[in-house]
């Protein structure tokens, strides 16, 4: 019984940190000659990094594979494990931010928080996924947008009344938070890079 009770928790955290782990917009950039995407504008290995390079399928792509790794994580772990959704949720996030392959230099977590929360309640996905959308519509700055839809998740959840998830989505958009750091520094100063605008990318955004 100990066995068991030791291997369901860390197999769904290694399930979800293999998944979330998975550089999509650096593995696509390189396979596509596009270079090296550290070395690209903000260094960033997400969808928005990926788009200073000119190529806007390549970005979505990065973006729409970013969301569904988070929500395989979920799914794939909660169909085998009991009680697996949320610890591979956790791992998969981490996995995102800190993936072992790239010496623990991530991403901010953004896209694979949406495709969580996708997968573990649809409307907290829709909710984040719209905050995100219209923010970026509003102002065509993706930190914002981000950083909204990451506030948005777990007042969402608890306006549902789901408060198991206001815990875990409360902790992960305070990362979201803490890793767009130096984005609300520009923030503040008036510098933070839009979408559409300079795509060396001299300014580091998300």
């Amino acid at each position: 019984m100990t066995t068991i009770a030791w291997i369901v928790p860390v197999s769904a955290l290694l399930i979800g940190y293999l998944l979330g782990s998975i550089p999509f917009g650096l593995l696509l950039t390189r396979l596509t000659g596009a270079g090296d995407l550290r070395a690209i504008g903000s260094g960033n290995i997400g969808a928005t990094n990926v788009l200073r390079t000119g190529r806007k399928g390549i970005a979505a792509a990065t973006l729409l594979l970013d969301i569904g790794k988070g929500a395989a994580a979920v799914l794939i772990a909660g169909a085998l494990l009991p009680g697996g959704a949320v610890l591979a949720a956790i791992g998969a996030f981490f996995g995102h931010l800190y993936p072992i392959w790239l010496r623990f230099r991530g991403g901010k977590g953004v896209a694979t928080l949406m495709g969580i929360a996708l997968a573990l309640n649809p409307i907290c996905g829709l909710v984040f996924a719209l905050s995100w959308i219209g923010t970026l519509a509003m102002t065509r700055i993706s930190s914002l947008g981000g950083m909204a839809a990451a506030i948005a998740l777990p007042v969402a959840a608890a306006g549902i009344g789901d408060f198991e998830l206001v815990v875990l989505f409360l902790a992960l958009s305070l990362m979201v938070i803490w890793k767009h750091r130096e984005n609300i520094e520009r923030l503040l100063a008036g510098t933070e890079p839009r979408i559409g605008g300079d795509k060396a990318g001299g300014g580091r955004g998300v």
